[in-house]
This record gives structure tokens, sequence and C-alpha cells, in this order.
């Protein structure tokens, strides 16, 4: 069945001020709605509970892409289009551009924000494990100010997370320290693109004294949240990429993840191709 229009009330105030006030007078009353590429699937199915939308969609302060010396600042009204076509994003952060590349068609990525992904709380999203290596921090903005979060404990279950309900994702700050270290990043799905993944990850790892000196490893699609692999990062640490440590890595991250089957794959597929990626990535190090 789908919607009716008539149904739903659509506001669009001029500034985020405006926004924050009018979340903060009925607090849970509005749904934030920016690109929509998320919100108008539900719409389209007639499975959209709110009724009352509140359009942050081009608002100056949440598209700004902002970059210092120490961190770069990207306002959480930023498309994935804008995250493909950024230098620094591009040259520095280069597991969030491809991720960005990878979320749906063009149409999609000119639509379809940052901050959007990281609210809709998908386990499944491509630009979220990314955030989790790279250690992002969030900007949470309310009339009661701005608070600063560490991105890897804002989900706190399948679709849950810490955003109070009269709060908004202002932007995303990713410390500029990464630029020494081997990234790897891969998708596995139907297809490359336009399709949800069965698994992807996002690694980062640095090699010194013919050791692993340290590594950051985050999954999605294996879990209720995305991952990070605690665990087997912790097993790879300080040792050298040989076989038998490649062995020990896949069994320690498939103890970590939790998948499920569903209409897209089964557990034991997802626990196969996890390990998988986790021994190909080390290889790389190893290589490099």
């Amino acid at each position: 069945m789908r919607s009716n229009p008539a149904d739903y009330q659509l506001v669009a105030p001029a500034s985020l001020q405006a926004v924050v006030s009018l979340l903060a007078a009925e607090p849970g009353a509005w749904l934030p709605i920016a690109g929509g590429t998320d919100v108008m699937v539900q719409y389209a199915a007639g499975k959209l509970p709110a009724r009352k939308l509140v359009s942050i969609w081009n608002l100056p302060e949440l598209r700004r892409i902002e970059v210092s010396p120490e961190e770069i600042r990207i306002g959480a009204g930023c498309t994935y289009t804008d995250l493909r076509e950024h230098e620094v994003v591009q040259s520095e952060f280069s597991l969030l551009a491809r991720a960005a590349a990878w979320t749906g068609g063009i149409a999609n990525q000119n639509r379809g924000t940052l901050g959007g992904n990281i609210v809709n709380a998908s386990p499944a999203a491509d630009s979220l494990p990314a955030l989790l290596v790279y250690d992002a921090e969030l900007i949470l903005i309310s009339v009661r100010g701005e608070r600063r979060v560490p991105y890897k404990d804002f989900h706190t279950g399948y679709k849950k997370t810490k955003l109070a309900s009269d709060e908004l994702v202002r932007a995303v700050c990713l410390a500029r320290r990464f630029s020494g270290y081997l990234a790897y990043t891969r998708k596995v799905g139907a297809r490359n693109a336009q399709a949800i993944s069965k698994v992807c990850i996002a690694a980062l790892g640095r090699r010194a004294s013919g050791v692993v000196e340290d590594v950051r490893i985050a999954l999605g699609s294996v879990a209720p949240v995305p991952l990070r692999l605690a665990e087997t990062e912790r097993l790879v640490t300080g040792k050298p990429v040989e076989p038998s440590l490649l062995v020990s890595a896949k069994r320690v991250a498939i103890a970590e993840i939790q998948p499920i089957d569903d209409i897209r794959s089964t557990a034991r597929y997802r626990a196969a191709v996890a390990g998988n990626l986790v021994a190909e990535f080390l290889e790389k190090i190893g290589e490099n």
C-alpha cells in the first residue's frame, strides 16, 4: 500500500538553529530528512511511520568540508559525491572515498548524505566501517549546544544510536594521521554498486621492523552494528605476517562476528568471506 501525501507534513526551515529549535519544541515528533534516499523508500512502500518531516537538505551549516592541519571536518549534509570529489578525502581517507563510490548509483550519490548513512544505522552501510577505522568523532547539536562523541560508541544496537530525540549530527571529524598506512577495502555483493553488501571491510595497517606495528579492521553486514575487530587486531599486532598468523587471524575474526541468514546471504557464507578478507588484508601488509 502506497503512502498518501496528505497524511504527511513537511517543513523546511532556513537555518540549522531553526531546525534544532523545532526538534526541541516537540522531541521525537519530527523526523529530519536530508537526501531522502532511505526515508523515501519507506514512504513509497507505505511503511514510513513518521508523519512530520523537517527538511535539512542543503543547509549551508551542514554542507561544508573544513580542513585544518589536524583534522578534516565533514558536514553531515555532505553527499557521497562531495566525498568522492574532495581532494583531501581522496588522498588521505581513501576508504571513505571508495565507500562513497560504492553507495548506490550516481543519482543516489548526488542525494545521499554521510549523516543520513550514520543515523539510518544500517549495519550494511558501506561508509560506516571506514569511519570506525579512522577513529571518527561526531559533533551532535541541539538547542543545548554541541557535544563531541566517539563514533565507535554511537551505535548501541540494530538501528539504535545514542542520538537524543532533539539532536542532529552536525559533522564528522577525522584526524589527519593515517598517511603512512596501507588502506584496504572490499565490498562483496551481487554487484559492486547499487547492491547492499553481503560483507564489506575497511582496514588500515602499518608494518615496521618486520612486524605489524598497527592495524585497524572493521566489517559491515556481519553483526547488528558496524563492527571493529578488536580481538583480531590485538592478535596480529607486534607479529610478523606469516601463514600461521593468517590462519589464526581468520579463526579469531570469525569468532568475533555475528552474521545472520537473510535474503542476501547466509551466516556461513558471510563468516567464510569475512575470514578470507581479513587474511587477504594481512597478506597485503606483508607484501608492502
